[in-house]
């Protein structure tokens, strides 16, 4: 029996489609964090934007579009949210087929080793047996060949 199992190649490219994956869903954590950090800068910078309540009409125009630029970036923070976590899901979609894949070679590793060991054990009972078979017929042989041991 072949005791070297020859899927263990496969077995460590599997492995590293699943670190590279996992490394992926940590970038798109932090790519949300980032995300989500911003829609907070964006939504204080808007808070702190009020309208003014007196001055030219200039003034006014200026600030409610200054107001307005600001709610437009807070809506593409926002949007860059959703992205950031669409793409996490994605990655984690990806993490768990790659741990499955690596999982499924893992088991026929696992089965392979079972096999090799039960093959081991059916050898050395095998060997048992048979010097255990000889030593009865040698002592056998032995009464036969010496009368007064009986």
């Amino acid at each position: 029996m072949n005791r070297l199992f020859r899927l263990a190649p496969v077995l460590r490219a599997r492995k590293a489609q699943e670190d590279a994956a996992r490394g992926a869903v940590i970038q798109s954590r932090a790519e949300v964090r980032d995300a989500e950090a911003m829609v907070k800068r964006r939504k204080l910078e808007l808070v702190g934007a009020d309208a003014p309540s007196e001055g030219s009409a200039r003034a006014m125009v200026a600030a409610l579009v200054a107001r307005q630029s600001l709610a437009a970036g807070l809506f593409d923070a926002q949007r860059m949210v959703t992205a950031a976590e669409e793409i996490e899901q994605e990655r984690l979609a990806a993490l768990a087929d790659a741990a499955k894949r690596r999982r499924a070679v893992e088991m026929m590793g696992d089965r392979h080793a079972a096999m090799v060991k039960a093959h081991d054990l059916r050898t050395d009972q095998a060997v048992l047996d048979e010097l255990a078979v000889t030593a009865k017929a040698r002592s056998a042989a032995g009464d036969v060949n010496d009368p007064n041991r009986s």
